[in-house]
């Protein structure tokens, strides 16, 4: 199974769901990330091409910890994607999954702080649109600290998780690959540091009482034949 985790910005991927990328890894699934973004084409005046670059390298160096199979940069200009016509996003998200065929994507969640994450995952449902010839089956929203929690104080962009998955065993490695974000890493109390990365998941772990979890809004599951007929004998115990 292909999993794609689709990112506005270098690390969004790790804080959303990390250990869930390393979890699909342990499972045998191919986990394709896609950070969407480069902040030197949008804005060179506060974000220079050379930061650019560190952080991509270190966004290899995290996924690689994880053992993601592929990273794909885009270059579209954040932070003013707001600004930019978002048929493009979309169109070039749909030839990546066509190109790679993900059964589950994970998107930035839509009412989060940051206009990137919102444009990133309207253009996202776009591409993935069930038709079809589309290969996606399940698409999930994941929280990313300091940009979830801050986000609009209103219902209809609250987060509110329905999708929890254990991730104690490999909780480390998000750890690790976080580590590799040394530009972006903050010193707690932030919310991008390891102590709140470290205490979201024991607060969602506790949710469903284990040590780690990372939590997730369910956008779309689609169940096809094959699926429904495979859930059916399990349920009818044969």
């Amino acid at each position: 199974m292909t999993i794609l985790v689709v990112a506005p910005h270098a690390d969004d991927e790790v804080l959303g769901c990390g250990a869930s990328i390393a979890r699909h890894v342990a499972a045998g699934d191919k986990v394709v990330v896609a950070i969407m973004t480069n902040a030197s084409v949008g804005a060179p005046e506060i974000f220079p091409a050379d930061a650019v670059e560190t952080a991509r390298r270190e966004a290899q160096c995290a996924h690689a910890l994880l053992g993601v199979q592929q990273t794909v940069f885009f270059d579209f200009p954040a932070p003013r994607l707001d600004q930019y016509p978002r048929y493009r996003i979309s169109q070039a998200l749909g030839e990546a999954i066509a190109e790679f065929r993900p059964d589950t994507v994970y998107l930035p969640h839509r009412g989060d702080l940051h206009h990137d994450h919102a444009v990133v995952f309207g253009a996202a449902l776009v591409a993935c649109r069930p038709l079809a010839q589309s290969s996606v089956c399940h698409i999930y929203a994941y929280e990313t600290l300091s940009e979830t929690e801050w986000g609009h104080p209103f219902g209809d962009d609250a987060f509110i998780p329905d999708h929890f998955v254990e991730v104690s065993s490999v909780f480390s490695k998000k750890l690790e690959a976080m580590r590799c974000f040394a530009s972006q890493l903050k010193e707690a109390p932030h919310p991008r540091s390891l102590d709140a990365i470290d205490a979201l998941a024991r607060f969602r772990g506790a949710t469903i009482s284990v040590k780690h979890a990372e939590a997730f809004m369910t956008v779309r599951t689609v169940l096809r034949e094959q699926e429904k007929s495979a859930t059916d004998a399990v349920r009818a115990g044969t």
